[in-house]
């Protein structure tokens, strides 16, 4: 009588196993890399801001031979990861940078032409980026980073929007590069448009993308351009935080969710502001009080140009030069447009408000 073992005959079928993923180390390494890297280029050519070297170098890495297989593969969880959450926490502490008090020294006539610049460069990009036909949030988030602070912007508005990583990676790498131009191009008009040092330096602080940018375009004319242009900008930061707000009430309204609570079709209730934008406004409320000692924002704000800087790695990281070159005329004419937009109607405003 043949005896069957049961331990064989009961055995399942072993099934082949999961392809493990990556996880996020990696990728977290290669931005911390790439973060040493562009404060490197920084030191050695000053008038390249760290934050621009970055994205750049990031652009770079996706593309380079040898390399961009393993930012596309082990490194993508890790790079996707420092793109959105390191720059959450990155624009908490860009509140840090501004004070209610320096708001309202810039006087209303100031405050009234930022916002004007805002509107008009963020509805009328809006407006042309939809009638060009580029591809899903492309508009938004162009607009975005033209109108506010460049690609920390388009980082806040795409936590909200939902935005597709290479919509928002399009977006960064266009408003980096004509940023980037208009520290070589904006210096050469300063004595031809007739403006003194100050008002110099409020154009460039209402017209530029990024802060390190108008850092880098403002020293040109001097310390007193310079103090101009960084209060500009940062009350042109501030209006972030409605912005994204407004963007979520946008997005609410889009996917129908009604005030019972309901997360209609995509399962996912926006917040109407999100954390970190409530946390750019706590920091702003902190550096108002003046609780912090010079030691401890000048900390934080190093802490947070590292941050952004390995954010911008991860968001450069993800672009596909291919994919930009197809729809590269329309996304070029949406960028040249609105930088010609935003510079005109803030040298109109500066010229009104000196």
């Amino acid at each position: 009588m043949a005896v069957v073992d049961s331990q064989t005959s009961t055995r399942p079928t072993s099934a082949p196993r999961a392809k493990a993923t990556p996880g996020k180390l990696p990728g977290l390494a290669m931005a911390a890399a790439g973060v040493a890297l562009a404060w490197g280029t920084h030191r050695l050519v000053p008038a390249v801001p760290m934050l621009t070297a970055a994205v750049v170098l990031g652009i770079a890495a996706a593309h380079l031979p040898g390399v961009r297989a393993r930012v596309r593969g082990v490194g993508k969880p890790g790079l996707t990861a420092a793109g959105k959450r390191l720059m959450r926490v990155g624009i908490v502490l860009l509140g840090l940078k501004l004070s209610l008090d320096d708001v309202l020294g810039l006087g209303w006539a100031t405050v009234a032409m930022v916002v004007a610049v805002v509107a008009a460069t963020f509805f009328g990009t809006l407006w042309l980026g939809r009638r060009l036909g580029l591809r899903g949030d492309q508009p938004l988030l162009i607009a975005t980073g033209y109108s506010i602070c460049g690609a920390s912007a388009i980082g806040a508005v795409s936590e909200v929007s939902g935005s597709d990583e290479e919509d928002v990676a399009t977006s960064v790498a266009l408003v980096t590069l004509c940023g980037t131009l208009a520290i070589a191009v904006l210096p050469l008009l300063h004595h031809p448009l007739g403006l003194g040092d100050a008002e110099f330096g409020r154009w460039v602080g209402a017209s530029v993308h990024d802060v390190g940018q108008v850092v880098a375009t403002a020293q040109t004319a001097g310390p007193a351009a310079l103090g101009e242009a960084v209060l500009v900008k940062l009350m042109r930061v501030a209006l972030l935080a409605p912005l994204v707000a407004a963007v979520a009430v946008s997005v609410r309204q889009r996917r129908r969710i009604p005030a019972s609570g309901a997360t209609g079709a995509t399962g996912k209730r926006p917040a109407l502001v999100p954390l970190f934008v409530l946390g750019f406004l706590a920091m702003v409320a902190v550096r108002t009080t003046g609780w912090l000692p010079g030691g401890a924002l000048d900390a934080a704000a190093h802490a947070q140009e590292l941050l952004l800087a390995a954010a911008l790695f991860g968001l450069g990281s993800a672009v596909h030069l291919p994919s930009l070159v197809r729809t590269g005329g329309r996304v070029a004419a949406l960028g040249l447009c609105s930088w010609v937009v935003v510079a005109g109607v803030s040298y109109g405003g500066v010229l009104l408000t000196m």
